[in-house]
């Protein structure tokens, strides 16, 4: 299936900040309001911005009808999710992307936003895997806030590379890039929202899990054959992990390497994406080249 991309943005252009999962004070989007206005852009938030059901932006019928309303206003060029949190996978088989498809938008956001990165994927349309609006502004986060505005506007860009690392496996690699949080694509087997890993470079990130959880996990992508047909793997941080009073015997990258080293793909460690402040854009869908070599690993687009 063909991959289609939305256009780049221009300045002036509309764009929306919604929360399809948990709850998002107005304040919290100060810092991200005066970035995207000095980006140029028109910023609406929508009515899940400020709205409260208990963990959530609204009930679920609330965040479906906000998320509904951008993907169908042909003036709205890129949609945000404000956070992630829980909640997408509760909304997603309630969207209606008939009047998206003749218009695709950029749709921007990582965590729990998996879901969307996922679900558009599969039915054809790229997406950002990207920083979230009430995270634009931490220190660290810089270069990763510049790597989204250069994703949205169409600016060329090079790639990203990390740097060597033990566990990296050499070799190169071209697929479309697909992923993201690892809870969640565990979570998305099975449902209309799956996306296929076959002959692509898939991603990995995740955070605040038990160590055996990632086991788990990832024993589930092996077992359904999930990881048998990739082209290559990249890994990106795996962030405050836990462990229990008997440990588990091995780091959350190392369980990763326990699955990889099963299959003959290049696999590149320590990409600057997840949890962390320097979480750089990801165009998923996108056709790259992972190289893992003795110096490092690069995507290069």
């Amino acid at each position: 299936m063909p991959i289609l991309f939305p256009p780049p943005l221009q300045a002036g252009q509309r764009v929306a900040i919604v929360a399809p999962a948990r709850k998002v004070p107005p304040a919290d989007l100060a810092g991200a309001l005066e970035t995207l206005a000095g980006w140029g852009l028109e910023v609406v938030l929508g009515a899940s911005i400020g709205a409260e059901s208990h963990q959530f932006a609204g009930d679920d019928d609330l965040r479906r009808r906000d998320f509904q309303q951008q993907l169908d206003d042909p003036s709205i060029r890129a949609i945000f999710c404000a956070r992630g949190g829980y909640g997408t996978a509760r909304i997603v088989d309630g969207l209606d992307f008939e009047r998206f498809a003749q218009s695709p938008k950029w749709v921007a956001g990582f965590s729990d936003v998996t879901v969307l990165n996922c679900h558009l994927l599969r039915r054809g349309f790229a997406s950002l895997h990207s920083p979230v609006p009430v995270l634009f502004n931490q220190p660290g986060g810089e270069e990763a806030l510049e790597s989204l505005r250069r994703a949205l506007f169409g600016v060329p860009d090079a790639g990203l590379g990390a740097p060597a690392h033990p566990l990296n496996r050499p070799g190169t690699a071209t697929g479309a890039l697909v992923g993201g949080n690892l809870s969640l694509l565990h979570t998305l087997t099975g449902t209309g929202s799956q996306a296929g890993f076959a002959g692509r470079i898939l991603f990995l990130e995740d955070l605040d899990e038990y160590l055996y959880h990632i086991d788990r996990m990832l024993l589930h992508l092996h077992r359904s054959g999930q990881l048998a047909g990739l082209a290559g793997l990249v890994v990106g941080h795996f962030s405050q992990m836990h462990d229990n009073a008997v440990p588990f015997g091995h780091t959350a990258l190392e369980i990763i390497n326990n699955y990889a080293r099963l299959y003959d793909f290049p696999v590149g460690y320590g990409f600057a994406v997840g949890h962390e402040a320097d979480n750089r854009a990801l165009v998923v869908g996108r056709n790259v080249t992972l190289t893992v070599d003795a110096s490092g690993s690069r995507l290069r687009y």
